[in-house]
């Protein structure tokens, strides 16, 4: 399927949208729940957000290396080289201003590493194991394995923050020091163990694209098979879910299954009516951030940065005074907070609308 799906371009513009909304309220004190992460087990609205991303990679795979004529080697090269960029710019953006943070205590891990790892590993899976069914066996192995280990250190252990294998292999690869510090502890929501079931998150993205993509049609049959997909998802999920708790920051397959049935539904629905139906009316918006997401993500992780840690207002942070100066007198503390990240969303939308008028996509 040459053609461009629409859908896809919203759903990955949704995505992007929510995900600069929930990391910028104006207060991390204030925040309406739906848009905050759970405090350990379970799913909100938020925690949809990341593996949304990882999952539409997988799609996004399937429609580029569809009957592509390049060879093997090349694939790999490009892959290689975009995943270091990748990996390399969310490095940089952790240490950023670099002059208030010694290179010892800087983070190694974070969003777009784990994006990185994750799409160089589906990727070269891809390329190396063709056929759909290895990738299906791949996944599945992917996913049981990392619940194998995660509960190789006992049931009691296994799903701490504190005493959970993740966190054990990299306090001892990469240190403390080196590890994301807000949970009140050295823990790592972006760490090495979680990258394997973060790889089976796209190749789901890559198996549900090729079993609905597979050929050049589009119809209201494919349509209701892939929301049967998301719904088996979900049901999978849910009751994997008791013995293997739905939990964002270990990353458990339980939560990959849950969080890609939600996504792929979400998807089903974009479809029916974008891409069957042509009624697009209000999907504009974030049609224009999908064309554009990585580097409009960037950009506000960049901006907001140069507001807390750079410009400064009297002995207040560019950040804190806008919240406080601005608009928590006007909203209140919840709505203020809200409303923040609601206009400093529209404000990257701004960069993102200019590069849409200019007909550039930038592909990192």
């Amino acid at each position: 399927m040459k053609k461009r799906l629409v859908s896809i371009d919203v759903l990955r513009g949704i995505t992007i949208f929510l995900m600069i909304l929930v990391n910028t309220p104006g207060s991390w004190s204030y925040i309406y729940a739906p848009l905050n992460h759970s405090e350990w087990h379970g799913c909100t609205l938020t925690d949809l957000v990341f593996p949304s991303f990882l999952f539409i990679i997988g799609i996004s795979l399937f429609m580029s290396l569809q009957n592509t004529s390049v060879s093997k080697r090349i694939l790999i090269t490009k892959m290689t080289k975009r995943a270091g960029v990748i990996f390399l710019i969310g490095l940089l953006l952790n240490w950023f201003p670099f002059y208030d943070q010694n290179i010892t205590q800087l983070r190694i891990f974070g969003v777009l590493q784990r994006i990185a790892l994750a799409f160089l590993g589906a990727g070269l899976c891809i390329i190396f194991f063709k056929k759909k069914l290895w990738i299906l066996y791949i996944t599945i192995t992917l996913l049981i394995g990392h619940w194998l280990l995660l509960s190789s250190v006992g049931l009691e252990k296994a799903y701490s923050i504190s005493n959970n294998i993740g966190r054990t292999v990299d306090l001892f690869v990469i240190g403390k020091n080196h590890m994301y510090q807000g949970f009140g502890i050295a823990f790592d929501p972006e760490g090495i163990l979680g990258t394997l079931s973060s790889i089976a998150q796209i190749l789901l993205g890559y198996l549900v694209a090729c079993s609905i993509l597979s050929d050049k049609s589009l119809t209201l049959k494919k349509n209701i098979n892939l929301a049967i997909i998301a719904v088996i998802f979900i049901i999978i999920g849910w009751f994997w879910g008791y013995m293997y708790p739905i939990n964002k920051p270990l990353w458990t397959g339980s939560y990959v299954l849950f969080t890609s049935g939600i996504i792929t539904l979400l998807w089903a629905l974009l479809l029916f009516f974008i891409d069957l139906k042509k009624i697009a009316y209000g999907t504009f918006v974030f049609k224009v951030f999908g064309l554009n997401s990585l580097i409009s993500y960037i950009l506000s992780i960049l901006l907001i940065k140069i507001m807390s840690k750079v410009l400064k207002f009297n002995t207040a942070n560019a950040y804190d005074w806008s919240y406080q100066n601005i608009f928590q007198p006007v909203f209140g503390n919840y709505l203020g907070s809200f409303m923040f990240a609601f206009c400093y969303t529209w404000l990257i939308w701004g960069f993102a609308y200019w590069l849409y008028t200019k007909k550039k996509i930038i592909k990192i």
